[in-house]
């Protein structure tokens, strides 16, 4: 038998501004899209002296060496491996100064890895890390998914031929069949089920020891956010959902996905596993919630870093200030 949920939990978090410590989601650039299609206003911003640009060389951001610290911006001139730089995006203005993302070629990547000045680093090490401005992490976000857009999407999906970059990076074209391709985001739901006093978390094998986190799974096409929520709690862990509320959103560019964060109140009670997705899912008491979050339950168990949706839908759930 469900038990009824406070109706202030279901209050969403992003009404005003993104919550504190929320990985990726304080980009705060002006994408000037008014631009894009100006070629000449986007080569006088590239040209300015406080252009800067992003650089990324496979999963890795690049970054240099400063004596205060790491720094995720390059002067044009500045900008490592020369000759074998690939796709360019204007990602949009900081104030005045233009800001873009450029792909060196993964080839280089050894290189990059040996120059002492470098320092290559993953988004997800590099949101963890807390020492970057959360408004950088967000621009480098951008850049990163664009990139990888632009990466896999060289050839057209109409005719074969290979395409070329138009509009600052915003639109492929082909040549050959006029098509054009523009980039996708891919919407993921990730949910935290209620039941009173209780929440559903569950654990992927590829999850670290002890780790248990919410479920989540892609909205799939003529779903809504709420259905799709519903229906992966089901497939996932044989819970029947009702109400959903979605609380928060977060762009996660692992490698392009705008990660949907909702409760969804639980309708039914008894747990049945779909062991190909996980390998285990149980209710926890907000107690042994909190055991988790300060690392004192006596099993060892914890939630995910605080950079992701998952551990701000968790500790929200347990009356935590985020």
């Amino acid at each position: 038998m469900s038990v009824a949920v406070p109706e202030d939990l279901f209050s969403p978090l992003m009404e005003d501004r993104p919550p504190s410590g929320l990985g990726f989601a304080h980009g705060a650039l002006d994408r000037s899209a008014q631009m894009r299609a100006r070629p000449d206003l986007i080569e006088a911003l590239f040209d300015a002296n406080e252009t800067r640009v992003y650089a990324f060389c496979g999963d890795n951001a690049v970054l240099k060496r400063m004596e205060s610290g790491l720094s995720p911006l390059f002067r044009i001139s500045d900008i490592p491996a020369a000759g074998h730089h690939q796709e360019m995006v204007f990602l949009g203005r900081d104030g005045e100064a233009g800001r873009f993302a450029i792909l060196i070629a993964p080839e280089q990547e050894e290189a990059l890895q040996a120059d002492e000045t470098l320092k290559l680093i993953g988004l997800r090490a590099l949101a963890l890390d807390d020492r970057t401005n959360p408004q950088e992490l967000g621009a480098i976000a951008q850049g990163k998914a664009m990139l990888h857009w632009h990466a896999r999407h060289r050839f057209c999906a109409h005719c074969g031929k290979p395409t070329k970059v138009a509009e600052a990076g915003w639109k492929r074209v082909c040549p050959a069949c006029s098509t054009e391709h523009f980039p996708r985001t891919d919407p993921v739901v990730i949910m935290l089920t209620v039941d009173g006093d209780r929440c559903l978390l569950g654990r992927s094998a590829r999850f670290p020891p002890g780790w248990y986190s919410t479920l989540a799974g892609f909205v799939e096409p003529g779903e809504t956010i709420e259905d799709a929520v519903r229906r992966e709690t089901f497939e996932e862990a044989g819970i029947i959902g009702g109400r959903v509320t979605v609380m928060a959103n977060q762009p996660w560019p692992f490698p392009m996905s705008l990660m949907i964060g909702a409760y969804v109140e639980a309708k039914s009670t008894t747990i049945a596993v779909d062991l190909d997705e996980l390998e285990d899912c149980r209710w926890f008491t907000r107690d042994e919630v909190r055991q988790m979050l300060a690392g004192t339950h006596p099993e060892g168990l914890g939630v995910p870093a605080k950079m992701s949706i998952a551990s701000h839908l968790i500790r929200h759930f347990v009356g935590e200030a985020i």
